[in-house]
């Protein structure tokens, strides 16, 4: 078992908390409201429980249950954007080192090796990919699909594998907060930012910022969102993490921008690809990708404010 700090139960706890009232409200409008159709809302709480239940048992386990729960999501994350693209015929053999890449850049966390960690998928798989693609003799579409493939690799498994790096940082001279305190503090900030972004959009939205790309995102969401989640990381800072209180402010106001920006990349992806939403892994959320879109950006951002200042 993780020897884990109070804050980390006590959050967790708190996320469980919500749940329940979330399930309570749903049940309560089902009987309020018979004639009212509340399938979707449904759908989402029930995968909601499922995504932090399946966290919970990851973080609390072990460091090792948590790396290999992370490399999964790199996978599944991966598995779904290529199933997405469109992908040459010669490049299927290609596509057995993109999904190798993440057993090994996984490895290179699980022995804690910052320095490969860093460059592997960035430099090595960079170099690797293109020249098995040259090696299969296909020019037609070459620079299109190692654009799509490296894009792919760089998002869905160097990306997200911050997330596990954070498991591996050793205890800080602060308050000795574990792995697990700074993954539970970037995923939740992350997934409430996103959340508060979408309310504060449909109580106040009025302004579109981009609405070529998603046009459900407002001025009022954004700004409602940067503001919720800076509360939300200075209140739950001395929990999670070794974060001074004006660190934790700005962390919060990167995590709320970064994931915003994450989201709207994958919202151009979809847009580019002419589909609603990425898979229906999530009932209620649609793919992976919809739920890791932000994380793709907050993840690396925070992992290397982290590391700067703390370790």
């Amino acid at each position: 078992m993780n020897t884990l700090s109070f804050g980390v139960y006590a959050v967790l706890g708190g996320v469980y908390a919500v749940l329940l009232v979330a399930t309570g409200i749903d049940y309560w409008l089902g009987k309020r409201y018979p004639e009212r159709d509340f399938r979707e809302l449904r759908l989402r709480i029930h995968s909601w429980w499922t995504i932090v239940i399946v966290c919970s048992i990851a973080l609390l386990l072990s460091s090792t249950v948590a790396i290999v729960f992370f490399a999964l999501l790199s996978f599944l994350a991966l598995k779904e954007y290529l199933s997405l693209i469109p992908t040459r015929r010669a490049d299927r053999r290609v596509l057995f080192w993109a999904y190798l890449a993440i057993p090994v850049q996984y490895y290179w966390i699980g022995i804690a090796w910052y320095g490969m960690f860093i460059i592997f998928i960035p430099v090595y798989m960079f170099l690797l990919l293109p020249v098995r693609m040259i090696l299969a003799g296909e020019t037609q579409g070459y620079l299109r699909a190692a654009g799509m493939l490296q894009w792919g690799l760089m998002s869905m498994v160097f990306s997200l594998s911050h997330l596990a790096y954070l498991i591996v940082l050793p205890a800080g001279e602060y308050n000795g907060v574990s792995g697990a305190g700074l993954v539970l503090y970037l995923i939740v900030l992350t997934q409430l930012n996103d959340v508060a972004q979408y309310c504060w959009g449909k109580l106040l939205g009025r302004h579109r910022i981009t609405p070529a790309v998603s046009p459900n995102k407002t001025w009022e969401g954004f700004l409602g969102g940067v503001a919720t989640t800076v509360v939300l990381a200075f209140a739950l800072a001395p929990l999670l993490t070794p974060l001074i209180w004006y660190h934790a402010l700005i962390v919060g106001a990167i995590i709320a921008v970064a994931g915003f920006f994450g989201d709207l990349s994958i919202s151009a992806l979809k847009r580019d690809l002419g589909i609603k939403d990425s898979g229906s892994l999530l009932p209620g959320h649609g793919g992976i990708l919809d739920r890791v879109d932000s994380l793709t950006y907050t993840a690396p951002i925070f992992f290397h404010f982290i590391r700067y200042f703390y370790y």
